[in-house]
């Protein structure tokens, strides 16, 4: 992998003996998100936190609707239009909700990339795949055939026949797919610090999964890139991720490591969601899936959201929101944590 001249990390410890560079790639920290203003606010996300440490690969899981995608346009400012957000979110040393426009953009650009689960939605469909790839690049100061050659290599690594062609090309001459794999070629083209990866390979088949994900994990050995991997595919997360924060109705319900957590989880949703996955070796016998719906955070003013879906929900369950507090390994937002059977 050709990887273009990048300012040197400090890092302490390291043979040559540098200091080590202790900045979290991302820091969400108590956000709140709502849209709408006084009674008729409606309230999108509660008390978020989530850390991203460099190097550092983090999943993000829960069901449709839980608010995942949303913790991950907020961390690069990218909020609903009439939202109104509390809290901090900070992207190595750039305070996002306090940012500007320019600082935004510049930010997204050389510093923080996204991978959106529809391609098509995330790039500009008049433009050729050549300026999408290079424009990153230009703005960074690379020369016009240096970032053409870059972008080249990465549309060899991910997949494209003809890197050369291709960059001529527009998005619509591509399926989703191979489109999906352009633009993960464009996110790893700035090697940024922060990676938010929002099911970046739903659309892709199965050995061009592992051959993505190989690429994304390769990056962050060469670069420290910190990277927010958002999925529904519990395998996936249980075998990439190193820590996993487990969402529901807009709100953290567990963090853990990722092997203890799918190995003993201490939510009842969490372990709901492990029973209600397939696995690709074998061992369930019964996939059990989840009774009744999920809750939208505005419905649920008080108490715990999954308590009317919760087997071990009781009248406490339905005063107050429950409060993150250790047990074992987790770190989790449950009155009864120790009735979780692993």
């Amino acid at each position: 992998m050709k990887v273009l001249a990048k300012k040197t990390l400090a890092r302490k410890g390291t043979p040559d003996g540098r200091a080590e560079d202790r900045r979290d790639a991302l820091g969400i920290s108590g956000l709140s998100l709502a849209v709408g203003t006084g009674e008729r606010a409606i309230p999108l996300l509660a008390d978020v936190t989530v850390r991203v440490g460099r190097g550092e690969t983090v999943g993000l899981v829960g069901e449709s609707g839980s608010g995942k995608s949303l913790t991950a346009r907020a961390a690069l400012g990218m909020l609903p239009r009439g939202a109104r957000a509390t809290g901090g979110v900070t992207v190595a040393d750039v305070d996002v909700l306090a940012a500007g426009r320019r600082q935004l953009r510049d930010l997204r650009r050389t510093r923080a990339s996204m991978i959106f689960q529809d391609p098509r939605a995330s790039i500009n469909p008049v433009r050729r795949i050549g300026d999408y790839l290079t424009e990153g690049l230009r703005a960074r100061g690379v020369p016009a055939r240096a970032a053409a050659e870059r972008a080249r290599d990465l549309l060899d690594q991910v997949g494209i026949r003809d890197p050369k062609g291709a960059m001529r090309r527009f998005p619509h001459e591509f399926s989703g797919g191979m489109l999906q794999r352009v633009v993960i070629a464009g996110a790893l083209s700035t090697e940024p610090e922060l990676l938010l990866a929002d099911e970046p390979t739903t659309a892709l088949d199965v050995t061009t999964q592992a051959e993505v994900v190989g690429l994304l994990k390769d990056m962050q050995r060469v670069h420290g890139t910190g990277m927010l991997f958002v999925t529904h595919d519990l395998d996936l997360a249980a075998a990439i991720c190193d820590r996993v924060y487990v969402m529901y109705a807009g709100r953290i319900v567990e963090e853990a490591a990722s092997a203890s957590l799918f190995a003993a989880p201490a939510h009842p949703y969490t372990r709901a969601l492990l029973e209600a996955s397939p696995s690709v070796h074998g061992e369930k016998a019964e996939i059990k899936a989840i009774t009744g719906r999920p809750r939208a955070l505005a419905e649920s003013p008080s108490g715990c959201s999954f308590r009317d879906r919760c087997p071990l929900a009781g009248d406490e369950c339905a005063g107050t929101v429950p409060a993150h507090r250790p047990h074992g390994t987790s770190l989790v937002a449950c009155v009864r944590p120790e009735q979780v059977t692993p």
